[in-house]
């Protein structure tokens, strides 16, 4: 047990007294016991009140969390959170800032108020498995339904093309099949929101119910309509302005979140929403589904990995940062700049490049040309694509022309194993082709520092060539291996001077130009990373360099801007925010939005270090890279295998174009999700030998870390289309998940399948994320992680590896719930790094020089100003909700 050495023994009565009195003092009681605490978790005998706890106690962020841990669980004691710790390194300092929120001690006279805590979540409402099992079943009816809508047109359309005698009226049947297609899926969503919903309000409904299940099914409409596919593209804008969203003019949208609940969004002309930003209008919160206003104002701009809760507002010229968030009944005033999780005031200027004469005029003829290329040159040659590959399998399966029956034949497996070969061999040796070659001819006119107009030729051409460099099956086959570092360069990366580790860069890493992206060599780089290399206005586009240190970590989920603030040897963690104003970070660590130093290493991650170079380094990369080719070949084979099975299904289902045949190709349209679900699942239960994974810290060149990383190399993204239905917990099950009766889940990534307890009813938000690993520089870290009844993941939250969430908690949007962190039951954690959320009511605005300003009063703001133009219809003002 640590503690101060005694009082001195004096003859003055009055100095001991005084002495006694101070060592008695708030400060020093809490110093006491936290060095206590401290000692238990180091398991050392005593702790120095000045020692550090990083460099003279060798303790790590996981060890501090536990500490954190055990002093909220002190009713006597002030609540530490991990960014205090890094901001007090030492139990004095530690004690000396948080004495003064300290509860007093019982009996005390003079109690010393502490901080109101949040309200406790209030317990989720007890779910009904009949329920949720009859809206499961109402929702495989519509998926089958519509199946079999889509099925029967496009057969009839194939038909009616097929019937042409010439080239050029099989051209122009299937641009008209094209265009009306296209014109009915796209009214398709439109209609059944009208229909089935109406207008949005701000309101809340209980899962699995019919309200629940309208909202589904409009959600799923409106994902799917192929407006949705023209994000960058003033079409866009219409698509939302149909769905019943107010958007000013001149607005541009590059993210992919289409807001369900449009008619809740309110959007200022000449605003900017960079990629990835969430503004869904909607969220579920403890077996509920809540929705409420989003109101952006003029001239405003959203942050790449931004995150708008609901009941949150912007106002004129005001800035969100990237990788921030708005909590909900937040409100940035006009004019004013915020960034971080939870945002707060800052005087970082993320609008950078100079407007560019951009009118309504040249939007127009952008978006109609968009529209005119889709109908006249996609469509029509997707279209021969699949002819030709029709009449191809037609001509394999001859035989049933003339009653046989090829399934039983051994030529029918023949035929099916050579078009599988031939489709599979040729992608694999075109696509790199394509890839090294067509988007560098496309970037010529394009010229790092020019401001370019919006929706013109070279704005056509940089999207062009993003979307292409972003193909995601060649990262995800050489990522996570030495390989991955000669693709990148091929692709265009400036990578000449990076220094193989083996795991350079994992399987998800984008760009927004490869031939202007830089690595230093020596940088380890995680999954997510997004390298931005544009600056966009309303009106304008510039392309600039983007590097990266050498000798760096970048964790997870990280967006990096041009003139990012760090140079060499940093640690960047997970979901951190890349500072872009100060001195050059170099030799230290940043965690949090806004970001915050903290130690570069320490010496628990210095363990295999000398596995980093030398002779030990050489032995380990071989010895990796022949694993990896392995794991490549294998992968590669499963894929192949599935594609082999996918195309005897496809054979078997050909040649029939009656009521019959329809019913079969919606028959082999769910027989192929079933099998692509059940397969993979099957894949990598066998590759963990149907047992879960286990808790385990070792170096990335431990033969462990290969097996697990092969794991990572599965692929599980057509669960995506299970989001929101009870389907998606029975899938993971299959894969490995603990889970428990009635999960919401409605787009949550878990990486780590076998280490996740969920409980009942939770309830996943999109684009959360369950992370039970860390790889920071050369070593490994996985643990379990689990998750209460009841508990709720807000949109894009991260729960990190060794947490445990205890019944009925929430985190908030956009949190960063670090590893070893305990959430107390029904306790609501929120920012990055979470930390326990205090107060009951929304955090108030900070002006300067104005009246604090609330969320309904801009809102009800932008509607006079932004749009009093436009007005609604019917003359509604738009729904606010009065709850906080």
């Amino acid at each position: 047990m640590a503690r101060e050495p005694a009082i001195s023994a004096s003859d003055d009565p009055e100095e001991v007294a005084a002495t006694s009195q101070e060592w008695a003092s708030p400060e020093n009681r809490v110093a006491e016991i936290f060095a206590e605490l401290l000692a238990e978790v180091v398991q050392t005998e005593s702790v120095p009140l000045d020692s550090h706890f990083f460099d003279d106690l060798g303790a790590d962020s996981l060890v501090m969390a536990h500490f954190c841990a055990r002093v909220r669980k002190r009713p006597d004691l002030p609540a530490a959170s991990m960014k205090d710790i890094y901001k007090y390194p030492t139990v004095r300092s530690l004690a000396a800032a948080l004495a003064e929120t300290a509860p007093a001690p019982v009996g005390s006279s003079d109690p010393t108020p502490a901080p109101a805590a949040a309200a406790p979540e209030p317990a989720p409402e007890p779910g009904s498995t009949v329920r949720y099992a009859l809206c499961g079943a109402a929702q495989l009816l519509f998926f089958l339904g519509y199946a079999f809508l889509l099925t029967v047109v496009t057969v009839r359309g194939y038909e009616w093309i097929s019937e042409a005698t010439d080239p050029t009226g099989g051209y122009g049947r299937a641009v008209v099949f094209g265009a009306a297609n296209f014109l009915g899926m796209s009214l398709l969503p439109i209609a059944a929101k009208w229909l089935l919903v109406g207008r949005w309000t701000a309101r809340d409904f209980p899962l699995w119910g019919l309200t629940y299940l309208r909202f589904w099914v409009v959600k799923v409409l409106v994902h799917s309509s192929p407006l949705a596919l023209f994000v960058g593209n003033p079409v866009y804008v219409f698509y939302l302005r149909a769905l019943g969203a107010r958007v000013g003019k001149h607005v541009t949208i590059l993210s992919r979140s289409v807001p369900v609940c449009a008619d809740l969004l309110t959007i200022g002309a000449g605003t900017v929403i960079r990629k990835e930003a969430f503004f869904l209008c909607h969220r579920a919160h403890a077996g509920r589904i809540e929705t409420g206003p989003v109101t952006i104002g003029r001239d405003a701009f959203v942050g790449e990995r931004s995150v708008l809760d609901i009941r949150t507002s912007m106002g004129d010229r005001a800035q969100l940062g990237h990788a921030s968030a708005l909590h909900s009944g937040t409100a940035v005033p006009s004019g004013q700049h915020w960034h971080g999780s939870p945002a707060q005031r800052t005087d970082v200027d993320y609008l950078r490049v100079e407007p560019a004469r951009c009118g309504t005029l040249r939007r127009a003829a952008f978006g109609v040309a968009g529209v005119l290329k889709t109908l006249l040159v996609v469509v029509p040659l997707l279209m021969a694509s699949v002819e030709a590959l029709l009449t191809w399998a037609r001509t394999l399966a001859g035989g049933r022309d003339s009653g046989a029956e090829p399934v039983t034949s051994s030529a029918f497996y023949v035929e099916g194993l050579a078009l599988s070969l031939v489709l599979f061999a040729g992608f694999l040796v075109l696509a790199p082709v394509l890839l090294f070659t067509v988007p560098r001819l496309l970037s010529l006119p394009l010229r790092p520092g020019v401001v370019y107009p919006l929706y013109g030729f070279r704005y056509s051409m940089h999207r062009t060539v993003q979307r292409m460099t972003n193909a995601r099956f060649f990262l995800w086959l050489f990522g996570d291996s030495s390989y991955v570092v000669h693709y990148l360069r091929c692709l265009g990366y400036d990578l000449s001077q990076v220094e193989q580790t083996g795991s350079n860069f994992g399987i998800r890493v984008q760009h927004e130009s490869p031939y202007l992206s830089t690595v230093g060599s020596g940088t380890m780089v995680a999954d997510g990373l997004s390298i931005i290399n544009t600056d966009v206005s309303s009106t304008s586009f510039r392309l600039s360099h983007t590097s990266i240190g050498s000798s760096s970590f970048l964790g997870n989920h990280i967006s990096y801007p041009p003139g990012g603030r760090t140079g060499d040897n940093c640690l960047l963690a997970t979901k951190v925010m890349v500072p872009l104003d100060g001195e050059v970070r170099q030799g230290t660590g940043l965690l949090g939005s806004p970001s915050f130093e903290i130690p570069r290493t320490v010496d628990r991650d210095t363990r295999f270090d000398h596995l980093r170079d030398g002779e030990g380094l050489r032995r380990g990369l071989a010895a990796k890279n022949r694993y990896n080719l392995r794991t490549m070949g294998v992968v590669l084979l499963l894929r192949w295998v599935h594609v082999l099975v996918v195309t005897l299904l496809g054979l078997a289902a050909i040649g029939r174009y009656d009521t019959v045949g329809q019913l079969m190709e919606v028959a082999l349209l769910a027989s192929v999700f079933v099998f692509t679900a059940l397969y993979y699942a099957l894949v990598e239960r066998c590759m963990t030998r149907f047992r879960p994974l286990r808790p385990m810290v070792c170096s990335i060149y431990d033969p462990y870390f290969w097996h697990h990383e092969r794991l990572w190399k599965v692929p599980y993204a057509h669960l995506q289309a299970l989001n929101g239905t009870p389907f998606k917990s029975v899938f993971w099950r299959l894969l490995g998940v603990r889970v428990g009766r009635r999960l919401y889940d409605d787009g949550c990534d878990l990486s780590e399948r076998t280490l996740v307890t969920i409980g009942d009813d939770c309830t996943l938000n999109t684009a959360s994320a369950i992370q039970c690993h860390s790889q920071e520089d050369g070593t490994f870290k996985s643990d379990h992680s689990a998750l209460g009844a009841g508990c709720t993941i807000g949109v894009g939250a991260l729960v990190h590896y060794g947490v445990t969430m205890g019944d009925g908690a929430t985190l908030a949007a956009d949190s960063f719930l670090m590893k070893g962190e305990d959430v107390p039951a029904h306790a609501r954690w929120g920012g990055n790094p979470a930390g326990e959320l205090r107060g009951t009511a929304p955090r108030p605005v900070a002006t300067t020089g104005a009246s604090a300003t609330s969320a309904a009063t801009l809102a009800s703001a932008a509607d006079r100003r932004v749009l009093a133009p436009r007005p609604r219809p019917d003359g509604a003002p738009v729904a606010k909700s009065t709850s906080g």
